[in-house]
């Protein structure tokens, strides 16, 4: 009893358990209002990330549909299923050209369901067709690395065709000269560090917010 009576005093004076676990529910509830907010902003279109391998398109984006509460899909995870083999082997069978008629096939029909958030190959936003079909029904984000992080990230896999050579750092550089200037038309561009990937989650949030004129005050 006396212990019981101590809690009810501890709570009753503002320092218990209560008004603790009161402002988890309240933070909870306005991160929950907030995403509710941006997914009426984007009014059924798909959320697509472009950016240089090794960008974190795949890992964000997992994150952030979660986040949003909205499905996820991966563009190189659906060719490879549509081709009945990996990226590199359709690079390595069939070539380039036939790997990104595949890649800007697929992305087209991913565009079609709508509200979802969608990870892009390097290469999808340089497709001139692919772009204008991105910018007419969906919201573009630049996921943006320096070269040190994306060279930590793509050593850490084999798998990438491009980088298959003796100088893959001098082809990330000359892959960086000729997209980026191209990434750079998407709708946001948020800087994709070596932080964790809430942290980048959090700061797309933000830019979706900024860039569809997002107030707290708008209803859901």
């Amino acid at each position: 009893m006396a212990a019981r009576r101590d809690q009810d005093e501890g709570e009753a004076a503002g320092g218990g358990v209560a008004p603790a676990a009161e402002a988890v529910a309240l933070r909870a509830t306005a991160a929950t209002a907030r995403e509710e907010r941006a997914r009426a902003a984007l009014a059924g279109r798909p959320l697509v990330l472009v950016g240089l391998m090794g960008a974190g398109k795949s890992t964000v984006g997992r994150r952030l549909a979660m986040r949003l509460g909205l499905p996820f899909r991966d563009a190189d995870t659906e060719i490879e299923e549509a081709a009945g083999m990996s990226i590199p082997d359709i690079f390595e069978i069939y070539g380039e050209a036939h790997f990104r008629d595949g890649e800007r096939r697929v992305i087209d029909r991913l565009l079609r369901e709508g509200a979802i958030v969608l990870a892009t190959g390097g290469g999808a936003f340089m497709d001139d067709a692919t772009r204008r079909a991105v910018a007419e029904s969906g919201v573009s984000v630049w996921l943006k690395a320096d070269l040190d992080t994306l060279m930590r990230r793509v050593r850490k896999r084999t798998t990438r065709p491009l980088l298959q050579n003796p100088d893959p750092e001098g082809t990330m550089r000359a892959l960086m000269e000729r997209r980026y200037p191209v990434y750079a038309t998407a709708d946001v561009v948020v800087e994709s560090h070596d932080g964790a990937h809430e942290e980048v989650v959090e700061a797309v949030v933000a830019a979706l917010e900024a860039h569809l004129a997002i107030h707290p005050g708008d209803a859901p």
